[in-house]
């Protein structure tokens, strides 16, 4: 139990206990995956904002396609809220119960992307003191996100382009084939068009992940959504006794925003935290 172990079992051997153990085992196994994604995934807000056109189309079509169980890429420049948009397709599909599992393509090192995709067992290489549940495995009935898949290394692509196709792995140091079942959201603010032509993207992985594309538009396409979202950053950061000036407002509306939201929300969280009064 020191090094690991759930629980023991005494001789005589009591079948009905084993059970009872085996069940609460994977019970509290399966709270202590949930409760590190919880910690991992909270997002900085709740959901997309925005009345303008385009993002009103935006909505439509993401409601069209949320109960379905069709894998979506959603492009866009950093900073439009692509997250949100996975989340909001998570929870208006029939696997909103289940985990959406997020994995940020960009951030994991090619050396350990097998380990932290697939898991691995304890033993598979010098730190694997216990074996451990990959993001896969832990997506189970539910949703996967590979966000900034754009900027995977073609080996890591060969590898997630099997994987997709079969929704079947082996953990590292494993032999056990682990089938699931997850609907992908894949992101990229890189056009994947011109980093096929280019030799950087695999033309097999991006028809494999691009049934269907959904782009959400650049904050400089619709200006008229900031004053909501400016609204909604200083009621979530100040409460409502904060007020953004007219004159405020209009500097904030005629900046082009090359950062998009994020930048915005920089930008107001900077402002809330040197005001006076």
């Amino acid at each position: 139990i020191q090094q690991g172990a759930y629980d023991f079992i005494e001789k005589p051997l009591s079948l009905e206990k084993v059970v009872i153990v085996a069940a609460r085992a994977l019970e509290a196994g399966s709270l202590r995956r949930e409760n590190q994604v919880l910690r991992t995934v909270l997002p900085e807000q709740d959901e997309l904002i925005g009345q303008s056109p385009v993002m009103l189309k935006f909505q439509e079509l993401l409601a069209r396609v949320a109960p379905t169980d069709v894998w979506v890429l959603l492009t866009g420049e950093n900073g439009t809220g692509k997250e949100l948009a996975a989340r909001a397709l998570h929870a208006g599909s029939r696997r909103a119960d289940a985990p959406m599992i997020a994995v940020n393509c960009a951030a994991i090192p090619e050396e350990l992307i097998e380990s932290e995709l697939f898991g691995h067992e304890k033993g598979a290489f010098t730190s694997a003191d216990q074996a451990r549940a990959g993001r896969f495995e832990m997506a189970n009935n539910g949703t996967l996100f590979l966000d900034e898949i754009g900027d995977m290394s073609l080996k890591t692509q060969a590898k997630i382009l099997r994987i997709l196709q079969e929704q079947s792995f082996e953990r590292v140091g494993g032999t056990r084939t682990i089938k699931v079942d997850v609907r992908v959201i894949a992101a990229t603010n890189k056009n994947l068009e011109e980093a096929i032509a280019a030799g950087t993207f695999r033309e097999d992985l991006y028809y494999r992940i691009n049934p269907m594309t959904l782009n959400l538009p650049p904050l400089s396409e619709r200006v008229e959504d900031i004053p909501l979202i400016v609204r909604d950053v200083l009621n979530r950061m100040g409460g409502e006794r904060v007020r953004c000036t007219e004159s405020a407002m209009n500097a904030l509306m005629r900046y082009p925003w090359p950062g998009n939201i994020r930048e915005l929300r920089n930008v107001l969280i900077r402002a809330l935290s040197l005001c006076q009064d």
